[in-house]
């Protein structure tokens, strides 16, 4: 009779995540020695390997991709009983782990970390920054609880709830501070800057210029951060959201304006799985979020964006 425990499948689940030995043992907070004794111990009792071992990276055989998907099943229905469990108190307590977006995580996250500690002092948050589509797979798989992200996200499975909207702002060279703001055409024809391919907020960008897709002299950059440099440095123009405006300019030469007709903008919201029990202390995390938000746009007030009316 095979004798497989919680410990080894979720030791496996990381070894079969993460591809190598020593990342899986640093998540699992173990030493390699002992996490390859655990998966050795779990293929002997299975009676046949589960990776591949090479040089610098393990793979999963056909039979181990196989009982992988069947180990998340596991796993995450193992998580959901912890988390009825969680759901009967009447405390937020325990872990957390919330996924976040890169044009919200930097802006956002301490605000909210900062309210829900002070708020539920037994809750232990971990938090995973990346992009919309890996936080759904990530939530899917049952590895997050909930995820902060633009909406609509429209996956059958998740839950959406709309926590508030924020306007795009123009960043442009400093020398350009008091010129009319251009209007969507115009800005088709100047030399645009994005985030790269994945993120959200290239294609709300692209959505607002009424551009289908970008043309090569578009240029990429891989954060908000990066953009606005390349602005200061006379490279070309860029949207970012409201939120980032007092980190990413406060040491950049830029001009910051505000559209005033069309304003593009984006709703930001929290998603989790709809057959987690946790629903009710999500909606109150989610309270969390809006606040903090909401405290932070009145903070920002203080930071004077001028520009002209843009004309559809």
């Amino acid at each position: 009779m095979m004798n497989l425990t919680l410990k080894q499948l979720r030791y496996f689940e990381a070894l079969a995540r993460h591809g190598h030995f020593g990342r899986a043992a640093d998540v699992c907070a173990i030493s390699q020695p002992a996490l390859s004794m655990q998966i050795k111990e779990l293929e002997e009792s299975l009676g046949t390997e589960l990776f591949e071992r090479g040089a610098r990276q393990v793979r999963l055989t056909s039979f181990g991709e196989a009982f992988a998907l069947r180990v998340r099943g596991i796993l995450r229905s193992v998580d959901e009983l912890e988390d009825l469990a969680r759901a009967s108190q009447d405390r937020l307590v325990g872990r957390l782990r919330i996924g976040v977006i890169p044009t919200i995580a930097p802006y956002l996250l301490p605000a909210i970390i900062g309210n829900l500690t002070r708020m539920h002092d037994g809750l232990d948050i971990h938090v995973r920054e990346t992009l919309t589509s890996k936080l759904v797979q990530e939530l899917a798989e049952g590895r997050l609880d909930a995820a902060i992200v633009a909406l609509p996200v429209s996956e059958p499975a998740l839950t959406e709830v709309a926590l508030f909207s924020e306007n795009f702002v123009l960043v442009r060279p400093s020398e350009d501070e008091g010129k009319p703001v251009p209007n969507r055409e115009a800005l088709r024809e100047m030399r645009l800057l994005l985030l790269e391919e994945g993120h959200c907020f290239r294609e709300q960008a692209l959505s607002f210029c009424n551009v289908p897709s970008a043309p090569r002299e578009l240029m990429d950059g891989s954060s908000l951060s990066t953009l606005v440099q390349m602005v200061s440095a006379g490279i070309g123009v860029t949207l970012i959201p409201e939120m980032a405006v007092a980190v990413e300019t406060r040491s950049a030469s830029v001009s910051v304006a505000r559209f005033q007709n069309l304003q593009p903008s984006r709703t930001i919201g929290m998603i989790w799985r709809k057959t987690s029990p946790l629903a009710k202390q999500f909606l109150e995390i989610a309270e969390v979020v809006r606040n903090s938000a909401n405290a932070m746009r009145e903070a920002h007030d203080s930071i004077i964006l001028t520009g002209d009316s843009v004309q559809g």
